[in-house]
C-alpha cells in the first residue's frame, strides 16, 4: 500500500485551492503529471551549482555537467533495461522519437508503395508522422481494427503483412481509452515477418514496468513530463542493430565527429542523433523522477492506480446516463470490475451533456480533466462521438477525489 499522505507531501501543487475556493483535484495525469520536489530540486541544484555545456568543455562544470547527464542516461538504461546506453536517445518527447523514426527509417528503408501498420487507438503523433513520409515517398498506411469496446483485432493481425510490411508502430496504452494492447503478441507476428516495430509507450511507463529485452520491440518512445518528470525531453531506445543503419534525423554539432565543404562523418551511438545542445538539465530531472517512481516501486504504483481505476468505474457507472469507452468491464471475484484490460484511465459521457461543457463546469468545481478528441481524431470517428471528458489517475491521487468527482457530475447533472 502507498503512502499517499507522505506521497502528496512531495507535489506541493495538490495543496492549491481553485478559484481560492475549492481544493484542487486534479485527474489530467494522462497530459501531464505533477512534478514531486525531488524533480524540481535536482534540476534547481544543476541550474544554481553545475551550469555548463556538456561534452564539449574541459573545464570543471563542462566535465561535472557532463558526468550527470551521461548518469541520467544510464539510470534511463536500467529503467527500460536496455542492453547499453548507446541505444538510449534523448529526445524532446514521444512525439520526437516517433517522428525521428518514421523520417530516419523511412529514408533508409522504405520506398514508395511499402508499408506501415498502425491501430485504430493511435494518437495523432503515430499517424501523422507517417502521414508527412506517405506524402514524401508514398508509402501505404495499414490499420489494425478495434472491437466496439477498444480492444485490438488480433485475428486481423496477421492479413495485414505482406512483401511490402517495413514496420509496425503501435501505442502499448490507449490515451484515450487505457486499453492496454496485446503489445507482446503483435511483436512476436510482426518478427515473425521480419519487420521490426515501434512502440508508443507515454502511456504505459507511468504505471507499470517496461523490459524493453523482454518486450523484445525494436524501438519504444516516451516522455519525461509523463512520469514526473519535466517537460521537453524525452527517450528513444532502439536495438543497436537498427539505430547502427538509421541516418540523422538532424544535423549540427555534437552528432559529428569531423566536417569539411566536401564530407562530414558522424558521430557514435547515441549521439548521431543528438544534434546540438541537449537539455541536459531536463535530464537530470527525468533521471531524478525515474529514481522516484523506482523507489516507490511499481507494484505498489500498479496496484494503487487499478485499485483506484475500478472503484472509478463502480461508482462513476451508478450515474444515470453515464457511457464509459473501452473494454468491456467483468465483475471480478471482490465484486468490482475487472479492470486486466484497462489501464489508469476512463474516458465518458454523460447523458447528452457536451463534454466541454462538462469539462468546464468540473473546472468549476476545483476538478481538473481533460475534454476533446485527446489527439486521437480517427478513434473518435470509430467511436462515433466527437470527444469525451477523460479523467487518469497517477500515484498521489485518491478515493476521495474519485468521491469528489462523481459528487461533482451528479451536481452538474442537476443543473442540466
Amino acid at each position: 500500500m502507498l503512502p499517499i499522505d507522505q506521497i502528496r507531501k512531495d507535489f506541493p501543487i495538490l495543496g492549491r485551492k481553485i478559484y481560492d475556493k475549492y481544493p484542487l483535484v486534479y485527474l489530467d495525469n494522462a497530459a501531464t503529471t505533477q512534478k514531486p520536489r525531488q524533480v524540481v530540486e535536482a534540476m534547481a541544484d544543476e541550474y544554481y551549482n553545475v551550469n555548463a555545456n556538456v561534452h564539449r568543455g574541459v573545464h570543471f562544470l563542462s566535465q561535472q555537467a557532463t558526468d550527470l547527464h551521461e548518469a541520467s542516461r544510464e539510470t534511463v538504461r536500467r529503467f527500460l533495461n536496455a542492453r547499453t546506453a548507446s541505444e538510449i536517445v534523448f529526445t524532446r518527447g514521444t512525439t520526437e522519437s516517433i517522428n525521428l523514426v518514421a523520417s530516419c527509417f523511412g529514408q533508409a528503408f522504405m520506398k514508395e508503395g511499402d508499408e506501415v501498420i498502425l491501430t485504430e487507438v493511435e494518437h495523432h503523433s503515430n499517424i501523422v508522422s507517417w502521414q508527412l513520409l506517405q506524402q514524401r515517398k508514398g508509402i501505404k498506411i495499414r490499420v489494425i481494427p478495434i472491437t466496439d469496446d477498444g480492444l485490438i483485432r488480433l485475428d486481423c493481425v496477421e492479413a495485414l503483412f505482406n512483401e511490402r510490411t517495413k514496420i509496425v508502430s503501435i501505442s502499448h496504452v490507449s490515451n484515450v481509452l487505457g486499453t492496454v494492447n496485446p503489445v507482446r503478441e503483435v511483436i512476436r507476428i510482426a518478427h515473425a515477418h521480419g519487420v521490426p516495430v515501434l512502440v508508443d509507450g507515454a502511456q504505459s511507463t507511468p504505471h507499470f514496468p517496461v523490459d524493453v529485452q523482454e518486450l523484445d520491440c525494436d524501438f519504444f518512445a516516451f516522455s519525461g513530463h509523463k512520469i514526473y518528470g519535466p517537460t521537453g525531453i524525452g527517450v528513444l531506445y532502439g536495438k543497436e542493430q537498427w539505430l547502427d543503419r538509421l541516418p540523422p534525423y538532424m544535423g549540427g554539432g555534437e552528432m559529428i565527429k569531423t566536417v569539411s565543404f566536401e564530407r562530414t562523418t558522424f558521430n557514435d551511438l547515441p549521439y548521431k542523433f543528438e544534434a546540438g545542445t541537449p537539455d541536459y538539465v531536463a535530464s537530470t530531472g527525468l533521471a531524478r523522477a525515474l529514481d522516484y517512481v523506482s523507489s516507490i516501486g511499481f507494484d505498489a504504483i500498479e496496484a494503487h492506480e487499478q485499485d483506484l481505476t475500478a472503484y472509478a468505474l463502480s461508482r462513476l457507472s451508478e450515474i444515470l446516463g453515464m457511457h464509459i469507452y473501452g473494454p468491456t468491464q467483468t465483475i471480478g471475484p471482490d465484486g468490482q470490475p475487472d479492470v486486466s484490460h484497462r489501464d489508469a484511465v476512463i474516458s465518458f459521457q454523460v447523458g447528452n451533456i457536451h463534454h466541454l461543457d462538462m469539462g468546464t463546469l468540473l473546472d468549476r468545481l476545483g476538478i481538473a480533466v481533460r475534454t476533446g478528441h485527446h489527439c486521437a481524431e480517427p478513434l473518435m470517428r470509430r467511436l462515433g462521438i466527437e470527444g469525451t471528458c477523460r479523467a487518469s489517475f497517477a500515484l498521489y491521487n485518491t478515493r476521495e477525489e474519485v468521491d469528489a468527482l462523481l459528487a461533482a457530475i451528479l451536481r452538474i447533472q442537476q443543473m442540466f
